[in-house]
């Protein structure tokens, strides 16, 4: 468990080397602060409801709880001063259980941080009230200034380190939690009872909840991810859980060396609002410098099916180019996934006419390739292709007898038609960059 430094065992702000002048004026300043110690502390409060916004929501019992707070800070601060005591690491027990009550209250730590800079001045104001235009009460004063100093360092060191550990122990336990729930719907079952049920219900999981799976891993190998490190894929778990509108509602967890999300598809929603937004996420990410591929499985229709959707998210992350991208399987047709998926043999089964075709067409502006396209959209209705081609109806014509003559397939035929998209589609999905959205 990270610690802020070590600590002193104690903490000593007399100051022996003064001249007895200078103490005596010292310790009347002291005095005059005492014995207005109350008034100070309730000011202190007052400013701080006023200058910091979370404390200004507080509740009466809140409120007596911080004065008791700053009340006994500075009471053990002017007796220290006044050489009177040695301050030891036990003698803020009472700042490290109230640093607590506020973070578990919600309270960030910059807001108690706050709250000690308030502390520090008012306190400082009300000592210089004390102090008369004498060079004595001015020297005095001036002594005063680094042993104060030392007290806040020491004392607000105390408390991040307990607002530290309480946050480390939050997360830890926020950790295991998401990540049972995740490990309990890969089994295909959704949580019933306890804890894992609320952190359920949290993020809109439940039994019949349709969900879908998006499998994430830092681009340059999409079969076993670049998330070797905790801090790596921590990062990139809280950049997927807060980026977009979403934030915090979809269940994040970083497993092994992938993060996994597992968005719900709530009333309003279909599955292109999953894609498009994880699609904007991954984009969004890529310009900060995390270069994800991402794999979105279909929609499952309840934590039985969960499993199922899981395999396809790692899945589409094979079909994702090295340099990342998002694969998602909603927005793909059958044809289109298995045109992607094709291997070596599938690659080297397309006709060498049609390859070679289809290569050269490709350095002259893939102007054959989109006929062929926009043929098939069309139904093979020639003059509807050549209207979305922008071409004259003689041009298409030509187009599809040149096509005929080079590789022996006639798109009027729909078998021919057929082999001409799949070495298209196989062409596409084999070249680096290819499209997957």
């Amino acid at each position: 468990m990270t610690t802020i430094g070590a600590m002193p065992r104690g903490l000593a702000l007399g100051a022996p080397g003064l001249s007895e002048p200078l103490l005596q004026e010292r310790r009347r300043i002291l005095r005059a602060l005492e014995e207005r110690v109350e008034e100070v502390a309730e000011t202190a409060v007052a400013v701080m409801r006023a200058e910091i916004p979370s404390y200004a929501l507080g509740d009466a019992r809140f409120f007596e709880d911080v004065r008791d707070q700053v009340l006994t800070h500075y009471r053990i601060k002017v007796a220290a001063l006044a050489g009177d005591r040695e301050i030891a690491p036990e003698d803020l027990g009472f700042s490290r259980a109230a640093a607590m009550r506020r973070a578990r209250a919600g309270f960030a730590l910059e807001d108690w941080m706050s709250a000690f800079r308030v502390g520090r001045q008012v306190f400082w104001n009300a000592l210089l009230e004390s102090v008369n235009t004498s060079d004595v009460a001015q020297q005095a004063a001036l002594s005063l200034v680094t042993p104060l100093m030392r007290y806040v360092d020491y004392a607000s060191t105390h408390a991040a380190q307990a607002y530290v550990e309480y946050q480390q122990h939050v997360v830890a336990d926020a950790d295991r939690e998401r990540r049972d729930v995740l490990e309990q719907l890969l089994e295909g079952v959704a949580p019933t009872r306890g804890p894992l049920l609320t952190a359920a219900q949290a993020y809109g999981i439940g039994p019949n909840s349709p969900m879908m799976v998006v499998a994430a891993v830092c681009a340059e190998d999409n079969r076993t991810g670049d998330i070797t490190s905790a801090e790596t894929g921590y990062a990139t778990g809280a950049a997927i859980s807060v980026a977009g509108v979403w934030a915090s509602r979809t269940l994040v967890v970083v497993r092994q060396d992938e993060v996994v999300a597992v968005p719900v598809v709530r009333t309003g929603m279909d599955e292109e609002d999953i894609c498009a937004h994880f699609e904007a996420v991954q984009q969004r990410l890529g310009r900060q410098g995390t270069v994800l591929s991402m794999g979105i499985s279909t929609v499952a229709r309840g934590a039985s099916e969960l499993p199922r959707a899981y395999r396809e998210a790692r899945a589409a992350l094979d079909l994702v180019p090295s340099r990342g991208g998002v694969a998602a399987l909603p927005r793909l047709s059958p044809f289109d996934y298995l045109a992607l998926r094709a291997d070596d043999l599938g690659r080297r089964l397309v006709d060498p006419r049609v390859r070679a075709l289809l290569e050269e067409d490709r350095k002259r502006g893939d102007t054959l390739a989109a006929t062929i396209r926009a043929f098939a959209d069309a139904d093979l209705n020639l003059r509807l292709a050549a209207d979305h081609l922008r071409v004259h109806h003689n041009t298409a014509h030509y187009r599809l007898r040149r096509i005929e003559e080079r590789t022996g397939r006639n798109p009027r035929r729909i078998a021919d038609l057929l082999e001409l998209l799949v070495a298209l589609a196989i062409r596409e999905g084999s070249e680096e960059g290819g499209n997957c959205r």
